[in-house]
């Protein structure tokens, strides 16, 4: 009997394989690169923000829950001043620019004034979350 020849895998599934790993490898490079891209960035801004628009959420949805005593919304005030101390280490390169620094004590001036009188009530939280709110796009419209 004579022997079949074998086979070989034709040139297309060989580019297909080739194509694949290259794909592969590509993929694995770029998240290696994002990696690296994102690790030399700072998080400390965003994290400020992120706990600031926490902070101010959650004063807002306890207003509009109506649970507007002072036990309820000065932990919260409190969260926002120990946050707004660090506004200026936060954004190194805004701390000489004269609106920051307005706005960041503003912010600051705003919400000692409503820790030295908590808001009794519901229209008084929302005053202070109006003037905070006040404060806060002050600084988004000149350095967002």
């Amino acid at each position: 009997m004579a022997s079949q020849p074998t086979r070989s895998p034709s040139t297309a599934k060989r580019y297909l394989v080739v194509f694949i790993i290259g794909l592969m490898v590509g993929v694995v490079a770029a998240v290696m690169l994002l990696r690296a891209l994102q690790a030399r960035q700072d998080p400390f801004p965003g994290a400020v923000m992120q706990v600031m628009a926490h902070q101010t959420q959650a004063l807002k949805a306890t207003a509009a829950a109506n649970r507007c005593s002072a036990h309820d919304s000065v932990p919260r005030l409190q969260s926002l001043r120990a946050v707004a101390n660090d506004l200026e280490a936060a954004f190194p390169g805004l701390g000489d620019d004269s609106r920051f620094a307005g706005a960041a004590s503003s912010l600051r001036a705003n919400l000692d004034q409503a820790l030295a009188a908590p808001p009794a009530n519901c229209a008084e939280v929302t005053a202070t979350l109006e003037k905070i709110g006040n404060d806060c796009r002050a600084c988004h419209q000149d350095f967002r």
